[in-house]
């Protein structure tokens, strides 16, 4: 059951980011924001919004940074309810805001990650906890592996950011990226209704930087890419797809903006992709400032290096942040690694990414 909910989310969020990505410009000026948000009277808050969103938080057992919270919690409190997963580069564009909101206002703000999983290896709570670490994620997180609280939510995307005011009714919401001025206002406003004194009127002007550095739109027009035959789309390769059982696959000779190849032999899965013997490529065609690729071991413990080219050369100034200048790098855990962030002009190239041992696994490419 849970299975069958990721895929129809799944799919939602895909559709959603895919719309981001090919209008940026609209998307930056917050079609996808709290526009629509539910109105702020007490009345009709309360008529769109039940108890079930803090009874759901209230039930779930598993909580990282903190012990578990309940609805006395969160009673009389402003609640910050943000739904993430740990290889969505959207949500880490997002955390440099939610990160200052929740020191910011912490006298009178409740944040809470609900960590809703995408892909089965983000459903293993040692590596959300690594995640967290990593990504210096301090305010409280509550695992969602049930989806139950994403359910409670009627939510839809990653990422998603609700605010509760102090009676626990939705006053505001924003999906996706964007829009931060707007949220922080709502913020403000909630707590000077409950109460709260001292409460400041300037607002947050995050600069993120290594994967939390806002995308390059401009330049961004390649979308998100998803590799496993549930979801892919544009595969280039002249052969044809096997499901569940390894084949070779050919590169062709030349890949159009935003298609992508395997080349050597893989296993192509429903969401994961195994290459099952070394070496073996993934290769794409992209216009963006960043690429990502979400992948990790096949088997907890093993090291795959691997090497990145850019048009056939070595990266120099383009590498991402797991890659050294010459292309080289190695995938030890399971979690997005940056391959290129490449300084102007940003015109069309491609990436080739060889992987010089088998039992490597590849789920997706997101760009910035």
């Amino acid at each position: 059951m849970v299975d069958n909910m990721t895929e129809e989310i799944d799919s939602e969020r895909r559709r959603f980011l895919m719309t981001t990505a090919r209008a940026v410009v609209v998307a930056r000026v917050g079609i996808f924001s709290g526009a629509a948000a539910p109105p702020a009277d007490a009345e009709a808050a309360g008529a769109i919004a039940a108890p079930r969103e803090l009874a759901a938080l209230g039930r779930a057992d598993t909580w990282l940074n903190s012990p578990r919270l309940t609805r006395d919690n969160f009673a009389g409190k402003v609640v910050l309810v943000d739904f993430w997963t740990y290889t969505c580069i959207n949500w880490l564009r997002t955390l440099p805001y939610v990160r200052a909101w929740a020191q910011k206002y912490r006298q009178g703000l409740v944040t809470v990650g609900v960590h809703t999983p995408e892909f089965p290896f983000e459903r293993n709570v040692e590596n959300v906890g690594r995640a967290v670490e990593q990504m210096r994620v301090e305010y409280p997180v509550v695992i969602d592996n049930d989806y139950s609280i994403w359910r409670a939510f009627d939510n839809q995307y990653w990422p998603a950011l609700y605010l509760l005011d102090a009676r626990g009714r939705v006053r505001h919401y924003q999906f996706g990226e964007g829009e931060y001025e707007t949220s922080e206002r709502a913020i403000q406003r909630l707590l000077s209704e409950s109460g709260a004194t001292g409460v400041v009127a300037d607002v947050v002007r995050a600069q993120g930087s290594g994967f939390e550095a806002a995308a390059d739109w401009t330049n961004l027009k390649s979308p998100e890419t998803y590799l496993g035959y549930d979801r892919a789309e544009r595969f280039g390769s002249p052969d044809a797809v096997r499901r569940d059982q390894p084949r070779a696959y050919r590169a062709p000779s030349r890949l159009a903006l935003n298609q992508w190849s395997f080349a050597g032999e893989w296993t192509i899965g429903r969401q994961a992709n195994a290459l099952q013997k070394s070496p073996g490529q993934l290769l794409c065609r992209f216009h963006a400032r960043d690429v990502h690729l979400v992948m990790g071991p096949a088997r907890p413990g093993n090291a795959i290096p691997f090497r990145v080219t850019i048009d056939g050369e070595s990266p120099g100034a383009a590498h991402g942040l797991d890659v050294d200048e010459r292309g080289n790098g190695t995938v030890r855990e399971q979690r997005l690694y940056q391959l290129v962030r490449q300084p102007a002009p940003i015109v069309d190239r491609t990436l080739a990414i060889e992987f010089l041992a088998e039992a490597v696994e590849v789920f997706a490419f997101t760009f910035g």
